[in-house]
C-alpha cells in the first residue's frame, strides 16, 4: 500500500476517535474516490495516482468556492475552502515558480519547440506544480523564444 494511501487511512481513523465529523467526511470521501480510482485502474493505486486523486478534489472545491462567493454564500465557501486546506497538507511542497521557469528554459533548451513538447518534458513537475501554472510559463518562455 502505497505510504500517502496508508497516511491517509490512519488519518482517517484519528479523526473518527476524535469525533471530527468534517474532517471524517473529507477523508471517507476521498478514500472513496481513491477506491474508484483503484477499480478504474484495475490495480493498486500508486502515490502518483493517490495525489491525481487529491489534486482533483482540491480543484472542485476551488470551483466550488467560487460559485458559492458568486451567489453571496460564504458560510458555504468558507466549509470548502476549510476542505481544501485540509487536503492540501498531503501534496508535496510546490516548486517555486523560478523552478518551474529554469525547468522549462532547459526542456526548450533541449528542443522543444512547441507547448506539447514542453509539457511532455515537464511530467516530473506536475506532483510539485499545478498544470495550468506550468502551462502559462511555458507559453510565456515560448514566446519569448518568437
Amino acid at each position: 500500500m502505497p505510504d500517502l494511501l496508508a497516511r491517509l487511512q490512519s488519518d482517517l481513523n484519528v479523526a473518527r476517535k476524535a469525533r471530527d465529523k468534517s474532517a471524517t467526511l473529507v477523508l471517507g470521501t476521498i478514500l472513496a474516490d481513491i477506491k474508484n480510482k483503484k477499480i478504474e485502474l484495475r490495480r493498486e493505486p500508486a502515490d502518483e495516482d493517490v495525489l491525481d486523486v487529491l489534486r482533483k478534489s482540491i480543484k472542485r472545491r476551488r470551483e466550488s468556492i467560487e460559485m458559492f462567493e458568486a451567489g453571496k454564500r460564504a458560510d458555504l465557501a468558507d466549509k470548502e475552502r476549510a476542505e481544501a486546506l485540509l487536503l492540501e497538507q498531503y501534496l508535496p511542497a510546490s516548486a517555486s515558480d523560478d523552478e518551474v521557469r529554469s525547468a522549462v528554459q532547459a526542456a526548450i533548451a533541449e528542443g522543444a519547440a512547441n507547448i506539447g513538447a514542453v509539457m511532455k518534458a515537464m511530467a516530473p513537475f506536475r506532483a510539485r506544480a499545478d498544470g495550468s501554472r506550468i502551462n502559462a510559463l511555458a507559453r510565456e518562455e515560448l514566446g519569448k523564444r518568437g
